[in-house]
């Protein structure tokens, strides 16, 4: 006989549920670990979240996820302006700040262009970065770091379409990174040699 929960319980487990990577188990287990916990663990964990919902926006330069406006590295004077690498989530910003190489901008498209799953590229943060481009006369490279999937590998070479005769020259990260997987599972030695031996798609 199916064990049957609580609605509050229930409703817990469902919730948990919709993150990503994690199943029915594993939102049950989740679910009893923080009923388990004192009262104060519960609390903490939920005014985080409703904190982070409340107070994370993306910037409105480079549409990565940011507390201020804009955000810490569009602000800051040291960054390279000529160069703006294109990457598909937030988290690939935190993998490639790791090695320490690249010192440009960045631009978060918050997905790539995937026919499959109906995601074209109004469904992304393209036109921001077009619009940037036009606005930034300073920016001669343009390092497409999507990622080396066939959605990542497609949403490159539209991009790089688009740039073809706006002067911008328009890079791919190298070898390295092997297809199919995402950056930010890619180890600093890797990155750094990806972005050192980037190559001109343009």
């Amino acid at each position: 006989m199916a064990r049957h929960f609580s609605p509050a319980i229930e409703r817990l487990i469902t919730s948990l549920g919709k993150l990503p990577g994690i199943g029915r188990k594993g939102s049950q287990r989740l679910a009893y670990y923080i009923l388990a916990q004192e009262d104060s663990f519960a609390r903490e964990l939920a005014e985080a979240i409703r904190n982070a919902s409340e107070q994370i926006h993306l910037c409105p330069i480079c549409c990565d996820l940011t507390e201020t406006d804009p955000c810490e590295i569009c602000a800051s004077p040291q960054r390279d302006r000529s160069m703006i690498c294109v990457v598909e989530n937030p988290r690939d910003i935190v993998s490639i700040e790791k090695i320490q190489e690249y010192k440009g901008l960045y631009h978060v498209l918050h997905g790539a262009i995937s026919p499959m799953q109906d995601i074209g590229p109004e469904q992304i943060k393209l036109k921001e970065l077009l619009v940037r481009l036009q606005e930034a006369d300073e920016v001669s490279e343009v390092v497409l770091a999507t990622n080396p999937t066939v959605e990542g590998e497609a949403t490159a070479l539209y991009i790089a379409r688009l740039l073809k005769n706006t002067g911008i020259k328009t890079t791919r990260l190298a070898h390295g990174i092997p297809m199919g997987s995402d950056l930010e599972y890619a180890d600093e030695v890797t990155l750094m040699r990806a972005f050192v031996g980037r190559q001109d798609i343009s």
